[in-house]
């Protein structure tokens, strides 16, 4: 049997007392067409429909649960590292951790049950799940639509761009404040993508534009040069970008099909690899050697390249992943060269092991799935019978589903090494929600609503358990996690995070008199610890 949304009342011609029996009621529903029955078939179409306000995903139907397939994460190296590094089984050992609370984490280590008396990276794992971001601040608002927002590798700076033509720079190692503005030039519709500089001096962006542009961060002397391209493409747009970490290339994906590498030494393009069928929506690195190369497009495919086998006039890939039925908006490498998530239009996101490729027939049914969408993701909503069934033979380790791709190439990642392990997925949803899974069990841990417009971009802090939403509605909201003392704490005093007439928010919120008060100290000092996770760092180092 299966339920429909109505919103007709019950009729006043057939009024229904308080001793009305079941099937009476049941009676009564059907004939009014707020019950109706179905085929399992028709059910299961009803389900994968994902009409609006629904989540998307598949359902259990005893349940009405979204269900995960965990066969393939069973069998994988990444089950057991993800829990020793995020400290849900002892490396050794391989017990689980029965702390259940930070006291017993703290009793431990003073006894000595905890090695040399301190806090291990999974125990600090540990203590850092238990205060995952819940509040959120806005801490920038723009006039216009918010495409992206990244933190710095080390944390200190904030990088936002917007539809405006504004790219802002935060300084976040204290308060949220505005260090400076860059005007961008030659941007068509909007800026697209951005990226650092592994040292953190300076920044690229790109848009619908033959050139990529370099602009530094400090420095009195301003820097805002134009990588040109060359594509040779009429309209050319350029939608991912990345630094090698050496520093010394940039990476790109465009909209032509191909790879682009730009060369900072000799300052000029020197590769170009027709890599896609479709628009090239994302690159990555798989690593800090920079030989290892990721790209995923509108063809529904992953490619894996290899730099030091690859030719620009007969370019193969390495491997391709294959297993989703629509275009890929986003990838984000674990940054060790074998594993990669992958976003979709097909509302799911996937996790890939770079040593499981798939074979022609698995690339070839992703062709034809992609090639049989027929609606627009940009305004149309995701059609009844957009999510399928798994494809056969398709060899990701895990799927991940509840979010909405709508709109935008929306992004997904990994969550920070050091505080959690990498033991959560989150991503941007189009209803203007964050969404954190559980990385080996599929479950939305948190979903985070405050904005009014689709979130696109997220970024987790690397070292702090706060992240920040980039959204449509013009804002940047930072979510931490706050408890009611210490909401009630910041209510009586508070001070503004978007401060650029204001000095006196360089003050950090550890030291403000207000917050160390009588029976709002043990939740504060939560928050303190959380907040201050460089002062674990000692602890281990």
């Amino acid at each position: 049997m299966g339920l429909r949304n109505s919103r007709r009342r019950m009729s006043d011609s057939e009024p229904m007392d308080e001793e009305s029996d079941l099937p009476s009621i049941i009676a009564y529903l059907i004939r009014s067409g707020q019950v109706r029955i179905s085929s399992s078939d028709e059910a299961l179409s009803e389900e994968d429909s994902g009409s609006e306000g629904e989540q998307p995903g598949t359902r259990d139907p005893t349940t009405g649960e979204l269900t995960t397939d965990l066969s393939s994460l069973k069998s994988n190296f990444v089950l057991q590292d993800v829990k020793v590094k995020s400290g849900r089984f002892h490396p050794r050992t391989d017990e689980r951790y029965n702390t259940k609370s930070l006291t017993e984490l703290i009793q431990k280590r003073e006894i000595g049950l905890s090695r040399h008396q301190k806090f291990t990276q999974g125990d600090l794992c540990v203590i850092n799940s238990k205060f995952l971001p819940n509040r959120v601040r806005t801490v920038a608002t723009y006039s216009q639509k918010a495409f992206c927002g990244t933190y710095s590798q080390d944390g200190n700076i904030f990088l936002s761009a917007s539809q405006d033509q504004n790219i802002r720079v935060y300084k976040t190692d204290r308060s949220f404040k505005l260090l400076k503005t860059i005007r961008a030039r030659d941007v068509g519709w909007s800026v697209l993508d951005t990226a650092f500089s592994p040292d953190g001096n300076y920044i690229i962006y790109s848009s619908w534009s033959d050139c990529i542009h370099l602009c530094n961060i400090y420095g009195d002397h301003e820097v805002h040069e134009a990588l040109n391209l060359t594509p040779g493409e009429h309209s050319f747009c350029i939608f991912s970008l990345t630094f090698s970490s050496d520093n010394s290339e940039i990476l790109c994906g465009a909209n032509d099909g191909c790879l682009y590498v730009y060369d900072r030494e000799s300052n000029q393009r020197t590769l170009r690899i027709e890599s896609h069928d479709d628009d090239v929506n994302a690159v990555s690195f798989a690593d800090d050697s920079s030989q290892i190369l990721f790209s995923g497009a509108d063809d529904g495919l992953c490619k894996v390249w290899d730099r030091r086998t690859l030719r620009e006039d007969h370019p193969i890939a390495v491997g391709t992943f294959a297993g989703h039925t629509d275009g890929i908006t986003y990838i984000d490498s674990k940054r060790d060269a074998r594993y990669l998530l992958s976003n979709s239009k097909d509302q799911t996101i996937k996790l890939w092991d770079v040593r499981a490729f798939a074979n022609e027939d698995t690339i070839r049914a992703t062709k034809r799935a992609v090639s049989a969408q027929k609606w627009d993701y940009r305004w149309q909503q995701v059609p009844r019978r957009a999510r399928k069934k798994r494809l056969l033979g398709d060899t990701s380790v895990m799927t991940y589903k509840g979010h909405c791709v709508l709109h935008t190439l929306i992004r997904c990642h990994f969550s920070p090494a050091f505080s959690t392990g990498q033991r959560y997925v989150y991503t941007g949803c189009a209803t203007g929600s964050v969404i954190i899974y559980d990385l080996l069990t599929g479950a939305i841990v948190k979903k985070l609503d405050n904005h009014a417009a689709c979130v696109r971009d997220v970024s987790w802090h690397p070292y702090y358990n706060k992240l920040v939403s980039t959204s449509w509605d013009g804002s940047l909201g930072l979510w931490e996690h706050r408890s009611s003392a210490a909401e009630e704490a910041d209510s009586e005093s508070e001070i503004p995070c978007q401060c650029d007439e204001d000095e006196e928010s360089d003050i950090p919120e550890r030291t403000r008199p207000s917050v160390l008060r009588g029976r709002r100290f043990g939740a504060m000092a939560k928050k303190v610890v959380v907040e201050n996770s460089d002062l674990f760092k000692g602890l281990y180092d």
